[in-house]
C-alpha cells in the first residue's frame, strides 16, 4: 500500500463537506502525485464511508456463507434489502446445480507413525474407507503410475501442475483404492475437485510438511499403510443465487447503451466465516452501490453479488450464459472485487485473464496512479468470476492483494483481520475507474470488444495468487 498521507486529508475534507480549494486540485502534489484529482474524481470517492463497509463484512461474516445454505439465503436477503434501500432495481436471479454435502467425518490413521496427521477434504470428494498400502505417486500423472504398481493402494501425490480432480481421476484409472494429496508450499492444503465424476475416489489433503513427513515415513517402512475414512461426503441438486442492482443512465437521451459490471462472490467455504473471501468484495460492492447512486451518468452500472463461486465459479457463469448476444455486446467491462481488505496480504493487484491489459486495467491504473501517486500491478489469474466475462469477450479484471493472507479457506478469516485502509483504497479506485468511463463528458475512445476465449476450468482450482 503506497496511499499518500495526502490523500486521506483529501478524503477527510471531502467526507466533511469541507471546500477544497481549485489550486490545491489543479496543482501536481509533490509526494509522488503525477496527477492531481479532478471534479470527476472527486464525485465518485466523497460519499465512500468504510465503516459502512466494515459494518457488512461484520454481519456477513458470522458465520460460512456456503453455497445452498441457509446462511447463504440469509445473505441473499441482506444484499436484496441494502440494494432496495438505496432506491435500485433489484433482481434475484436463482440456480440450480449439483452440490456438496460437506463429510461429517474425516480421517486418517498411518501405524507406526508418530508425527499427527491433520487431513483436509476436497469439495466434491467422495465417500469412503480404506485400508492399503502407501506409495509415492510423484505429482500423480499417467507417467508417475507407470512407474508404480497402484492398483489397490493408497497414492500419496504432490499438489501442482494440473487440477486436484485429474490427479483423483488419474490415479482411480491407475486402479488406486484412495488418494492423498499434499501441499508443494507451506501451509495447509484447502481444494475443490469441481465437480461430481464418478470416477473419484476417497481423497484428503495434507500441509507440505505433513506429507514430507509422511514419505519419510514410506522411505523409512516399504510397506507402511494407512486407514483413509471419509462418511457424510454427498453431492445433489442445490439451489443459489444471483444478486444484481441496477443503476439506470440518468438522461436516457444521453445514454450510450454500455453497461459496466461491479462483481463479487457471497459465498465462502465450509467452516470459514470469510471476512476477507469474500465479505470484503461482497462489503465494497454494497457500498460503490449507495454511494453512486446518484453520480450523474451516461452508462449503465450493474452491482452484482454472485452465489457458488467457491464451487467453480457457478453463480457467474449462470449470470453470463443467461445474457443475450445483444446484452454481452453492451457490457464494456467487469470489475471483479475478490479479497480486498486483509490486512495480511499483499499489495494490490488488477488481473486480467491473460495477463494483457484491457479497459478495466487502463481505467484502474489510471485512477490509481491520480489517488495513490503510481498505478496499480497489473497480474495475471484464471481465478475468480471474472472468468466467464473473459471468455464471453467482455474486458475483466479481478482486485486482489497478493500475496494472499496465510488465513485463505481457514477459520481464521475474521473481522479482526480486515484492514480499514485497504477497504477504502479499492473502493475509491474503483469508484474513480468506474466514473472516468460513466460520466456524461466521457471522451475516451471505445474499447473493441475481444474475441471469445476458453480459460480451462482447472485454472479456477490450481491457480490463486500467492
Amino acid at each position: 500500500m503506497k496511499k499518500k498521507a495526502i490523500a486521506f486529508s483529501l478524503a477527510a475534507m471531502l467526507a466533511s463537506g469541507v471546500a477544497i480549494p481549485t489550486a490545491v486540485i489543479a496543482q501536481p502534489i509533490e509526494t509522488g502525485y503525477q496527477e492531481a484529482l479532478d471534479q470527476f474524481d472527486q464525485k465518485a470517492i466523497r460519499k465512500i464511508d468504510v465503516d459502512r463497509i466494515y459494518n457488512h463484512i461484520a454481519t456477513l461474516s458470522e458465520a460460512p456463507r456456503v453455497a445452498g445454505t441457509e446462511v447463504e439465503n440469509r445473505s441473499v436477503e441482506y444484499l436484496k434489502n441494502e440494494f432496495e434501500s438505496y432506491g435500485y432495481d433489484v433482481e434475484v436471479q436463482p440456480f440450480t446445480y449439483t452440490g456438496y454435502t460437506e463429510p461429517s467425518r474425516i480421517d486418517l490413521h498411518v501405524p507406526g507413525m508418530e508425527s499427527e496427521l491433520s487431513p483436509g477434504n476436497f469439495t466434491y470428494g467422495v465417500s469412503g474407507d480404506v485400508t492399503a498400502g502407501l506409495i509415492d505417486a510423484g505429482i500423480g500423472s499417467p507417467a508417475d503410475y507407470e512407474r508404480v504398481n497402484a492398483e489397490g493402494k493408497i497414492a500419496v501425490v504432490r499438489r501442482g501442475e494440473f487440477s486436484f480432480a485429474q490427479k483423483v481421476i488419474n490415479a482411480s484409472e491407475a486402479g488406486a483404492a484412495g488418494v492423498i494429496i499434499y501441499n508443494n508450499s507451506p501451509g495447509a492444503l484447502n481444494g475443490t475437485l469441481g465437480g461430481h465424476d464418478d470416477r473419484y475416489i476417497p481423497a484428503l489433503s495434507l500441509s507440505q510438511a505433513q506429507g514430507q513427513a509422511l514419505l519419510e515415513h514410506l522411505k523409512a517402512n516399504s510397506g507402511a499403510e494407512a486407514r483413509i475414512v471419509v462418511e457424510g461426503a454427498e453431492t445433489g441438486e442445490h439451489t443459489s443465487h444471483n444478486v444484481i442492482a441496477t443503476k439506470h443512465p440518468t438522461n436516457k437521451k444521453k445514454d450510450t447503451g454500455e453497461v459496466i459490471v461491479i462483481g463479487s462472490h457471497m459465498d465462502s467455504v465450509p467452516d470459514a466465516p470469510g471476512a476477507n473471501d469474500n465479505a470484503s468484495g461482497t462489503a465494497v460492492t454494497l457500498e460503490l452501490a449507495r454511494s453512486m447512486k446518484n453520480l450523474p451518468s451516461d452508462t449503465e452500472i450493474r452491482f452484482a453479488s454472485f452465489g457458488a463461486e467457491e464451487l467453480g465459479l457457478i453463480g457467474s457463469r449462470h449470470y453470463v450464459k443467461e445474457l443475450s448476444e445483444e446484452e454481452k455486446d453492451r457490457i464494456v467491462a467487469n470489475f471483479n472485487l475478490d479479497m480486498v481488505g486483509s490486512r495480511d496480504a499483499g499489495d494490490l493487484i488488477v488481473a486480467s485473464v491473460d495477463g494483457e491489459p484491457n479497459i478495466v486495467t487502463e481505467l484502474t491504473q489510471k485512477a490509481s496512479k491520480k489517488l495513490n501517486g503510481e498505478p496499480t500491478t497489473r497480474g495475471r489469474s484464471g481465478s475468480s468470476d471474472h472468468v466467464p466475462f473473459h471468455e464471453a469477450g467482455i474486458p475483466a479484471a479481478l482486485f486482489i492483494h497478493s500475496p494472499l493472507e496465510p488465513w485463505y479457506h481457514t477459520p481464521q478469516d475474521t473481522l479482526d483481520k480486515i484492514s480499514k485502509e485497504k477497504l477504502q483504497d479499492v473502493a475509491e479506485i474503483v469508484a474513480a475507474a468506474v466514473y472516468d468511463r460513466a460520466r456524461f463528458d466521457n471522451q475516451n475512445p471505445k474499447e473493441k470488444i475481444r474475441e471469445k476465449s476458453s480459460v480451462p476450468k482447472e485454472a479456477f482450482f490450481e491457480q490463486p495468487i500467492r
